[in-house]
């Protein structure tokens, strides 16, 4: 069955490369709409999606974007109306995947579009950037970046086999077919290694009662990822045990989540139970990429590329009223259930993390802050105490059990 695929780019520069892009696409059975993101001329080959219709989509319009005649103001808003495009083609169910050729600023409109489509839909980028730090065009989103090699200026033998390649990327991937699972709402949950036994053990249990779990690493990207797929609709409900990205959120470390972390879940009103797992540890690199005004603090070196720093009562409490205040203000059922003897592997007596006085000052902070709906449990065990465990489980599945028969 022919699909179709959204092909964006700037007919006015890379018009004859986009066309046989789209030649590569129509040979092996599938449609194209066209997206012209152009500025500076006239588009090589007639779009489908004018480049009127796509300034427009950015709250702008082609006379005014020459007439400024600034580059990157004008990136910006084509990028913007690009991706407004591409989604409402999506969103009428016009388009089964997208695919991009471009330099810097193509590489700034495709992928642009492409983030703003759900996880699954196929995505794939040509790019003379795709060898570099490719994170600001990815994203958490699972777009596909492949090297030009040379640039995206004129056909030759390489670029064509380039293209060509990309062309049966997208073909093939808007292609395949996965077969349909059970309709169980599916789960996420949020680790580190110093908290993995207790996420086991309750990923375990979820699927012992037939959900599937998908577990984030919380090493920043992970938990934009996670909030992604929650805003996308694709998770429905979360084991938050591991909310450690809000300390190096306060801290400066490097595995922040960015100020949006917990919003999500809250604002789908789907159920979360939240552990306050590793609050006592901020992320830097190696030892010597410490901040200076960190060093007389308590280290502790993980592994040769990542130091570890304790959290200060200070530190703790601050991140405890954020994280109360960011869960009372949830829509569907939320607890937060605090192990009071210990939220780490390394937070116990005789471990380097151990600091009650902290631990002390994120309890109370937690205390003051959450506010109903949302509840409040404290559990006189250790984070990856098997009980501890069985409980943010059966929590879980509490509410899962509670929202499935509401909506019978």
């Amino acid at each position: 069955m022919a699909k179709t695929v959204a092909v964006v780019g700037t007919l006015d520069t890379k018009g004859p490369e986009f066309e046989f892009l789209k030649q590569q696409i129509e040979a092996r059975g599938h449609r194209c709409i066209v997206i012209d993101a152009g500025v500076l001329g006239p588009p090589h080959f007639t779009p489908d999606v004018t480049r009127d219709e796509v300034a427009n989509a950015g709250d702008s319009n082609i006379a005014d974007l020459v007439a400024r005649n600034d580059r990157g103001h004008a990136i910006t808003v084509m990028a913007e109306g690009a991706a407004n495009v591409v989604r409402g083609l999506y969103d009428q169910g016009r388009i089964d995947g997208v695919v991009s050729l471009g330099g810097s600023a193509g590489t700034t409109i495709g992928t642009t579009a492409m983030r703003l489509l759900p996880a699954g839909v196929p995505k794939v980028m040509v790019s003379t950037l795709a060898s570099g730090n490719t994170r600001p065009y990815v994203g958490t989103k699972d777009l596909t970046m492949t090297y030009s090699i040379v640039d995206i200026a004129g056909l030759n033998r390489l670029s064509r086999k380039v293209i060509a390649n990309a062309a049966g990327a997208v073909c093939g991937m808007v292609e395949t077919q996965v077969p349909p699972t059970e309709d169980k709402p599916l789960i996420g949950a949020t680790m580190f290694g110093v908290t993995t036994p207790c996420v086991t053990r309750v990923r375990q249990a979820l699927e012992q009662n037939g959900y599937e779990v998908l577990v984030f690493h919380a090493t920043g990207t992970g938990g934009q990822a996670m909030e992604g797929l929650i805003e996308d609709g694709f998770i429905s409900a979360v084991a938050d045990i591991t909310t450690t990205e809000w300390v190096d959120e306060v801290c400066g470390g490097v595995l922040s989540a960015g100020p949006t972390r917990l919003d999500a879940a809250a604002k789908k009103g789907i159920p979360q139970v939240v552990v306050p797992g590793a609050l006592d540890m901020c992320n830097f690199g190696p030892m010597d990429t410490v901040p200076d005004h960190y060093k007389h603090r308590n280290l502790y070196v993980h592994n040769p590329t990542v130091t570890l720093m304790r959290t200060t009562p200070e530190e703790a409490a601050k991140i405890g009223e954020i994280i109360g205040s960011k869960v009372s203000a949830a829509k569907g059922p939320t607890v937060v259930i605090v192990p009071l003897k210990g939220v780490s592997a390394i937070d116990a007596p005789g471990k380097p993390f151990y600091a009650p006085d902290s631990n002390e000052a994120l309890f109370n902070a937690l205390r003051r802050s959450v506010k109903p709906p949302a509840r409040l449990v404290e559990m006189d065990y250790h984070i990856n105490a098997p009980e501890f465990a069985d409980q943010v489980a059966s929590m879980l599945l509490d509410f899962i059990g509670r929202q499935e028969v509401g909506n019978r």
